[in-house]
């Protein structure tokens, strides 16, 4: 199968799952499990229940899917913070 025949459809996450899996609500209606996607992973990328992602799925199983982006929510932090670390 080549990447060309991949699905990237939105949604939202409305539930943590173990393992690193998470149901996201499609904006079609349909609910699927996805997991983070390895880049997402490397970089500690952290979704949390209402976050708007990006779905990467495949046409044989619409059941399952890799989040491959989280979009940016306005006004939230990530600027310098947080965590003080000695040297």
């Amino acid at each position: 199968m080549a990447k060309e025949d991949l699905l990237t459809l939105d949604g939202e996450i409305d539930e943590i799952l173990p393992d690193g899996r998470f149901g996201v609500m499609l904006e079609n209606g349909h609910r699927i499990i996805a997991y983070t996607a390895g880049k997402m992973r490397k970089f500690r990328i952290r979704s949390i229940v209402g976050d708007r992602v990006k779905v990467e799925m495949t046409p044989y199983d619409l059941t399952k899917g890799r989040i491959v982006f989280r979009e940016k929510i306005a006004g939230g932090g990530g600027g310098p913070g947080g965590v003080k670390r000695r040297r």
